[in-house]
């Protein structure tokens, strides 16, 4: 169950900044709980990681902000000082906090990304990391299985990364019919019953692909995508994914294929995505289905727990004693 609970506004530290949450975005890893790490071993926990905010308070030694300004906040820092930390895998620290206002965390947004467009960052830098994972190249083709926020993102950041096609697969034609409106790019309707192997089989006909792709960005949940790659391919699990697959081994290990996993966002992911968004390379407004005021937040998460819409977002606090 959800409850709001009045808490009190940060004191203001040497270099740090207050940042007053103006909305924030119901993930889908929000109402599964599902969103992992040290946070998740602490209760209550303060739902809303995809947060957009204005500087409300800066510290003496901070000179990048002023109050005022917007800004989109990485939800999450490192310890700095373990060994993932010190080898660039910050995204992987086993210490990593959720959710702070290091300067080094917030990145200023301009003036023509509204507040509302600004949730859209984290998702997206999703998306980047996943496409960097996988070493998206120009004229490459792509297949994404599963078009949610997460699978559109991706699929947008595809393109934007220079992808010559982008395939898009889904269980939900309405999906998919979004998916076309949203960005260039084919689709295929899935038969949920359907075996892995098979669904591949038809999705490599339909679109002539049958050496296979070169990357497979899987974002459903559902091991398809490993059987669409031609030799060599690379294949990333964008999405939560189950916890314990059945990984087709045989198939990985004939083609040589390349797998990774995906967690959060690495080194410069976060101004990555904000540049894509600010250049218009990918246009997250259109993703924006409803605003819930703060004291209705449970009809966001609600309405993503139904899969009505593609990304609801909640109202922060209007007013706060200071």
């Amino acid at each position: 169950s959800a409850k709001i609970v009045d808490q009190p506004v940060p004191a203001i530290k040497k270099e740090r900044d207050v940042v007053r949450i103006r909305y924030v975005g119901v993930c889908g890893s929000d109402k599964e709980r599902g969103f992992q790490r040290k946070v998740t071993n602490e209760k209550p926990i303060i739902m809303g990681h995809e947060a957009a905010g204005t500087i409300d308070a800066v510290g003496p030694a901070v000179t990048s902000f002023k109050v005022g300004d917007n800004v989109a906040i990485e939800p999450g820092f490192p310890c700095r000082r373990c060994k993932n930390c010190k080898d660039g895998l910050y995204n992987l620290c086993p210490d990593m906090n959720f959710l702070s206002s290091q300067r080094t965390f917030v990145y200023k947004v301009p003036d023509d990304v509204s507040l509302q467009e600004t949730v859209l960052v984290e998702p997206t830098a999703v998306a980047v990391h996943a496409a960097r994972l996988v070493e998206i190249k120009y004229g490459q083709t792509v297949v994404v299985t599963g078009s949610g926020t997460v699978g559109l993102l991706c699929g947008a950041v595809a393109k934007a990364f220079g992808a010559r096609r982008v395939i898009l697969v889904d269980i939900l034609q309405k999906k998919l019919d979004f998916a076309e409106s949203f960005m260039d790019c084919q689709t295929f309707l899935v038969d949920a019953q359907s075996a892995s192997e098979d669904t591949a089989s038809a999705i490599s006909r339909a679109f002539g692909i049958d050496e296979g792709v070169d990357v497979v960005i899987e974002a459903s949940g559902a091991l398809t995508g490993i059987f669409l790659l031609k030799s060599g391919g690379s294949y990333v699990q964008a999405g939560l994914g189950k916890a314990k697959p059945e990984v087709p081994m045989l198939a990985l290990s004939e083609k040589e294929l390349r797998a990774r996993g995906c967690f959060r966002y690495g080194s410069d992911d976060y101004e990555q995505a904000l540049s894509l968004i600010t250049d218009g390379c990918v246009k997250v407004g259109a993703l924006l289905s409803s605003i819930a005021p703060f004291d209705s937040a449970t009809l966001a998460w609600d309405k993503t727990a139904k899969g009505n819409g593609i990304k609801n977002i909640i109202e922060g606090v209007r007013d706060y004693p200071v």
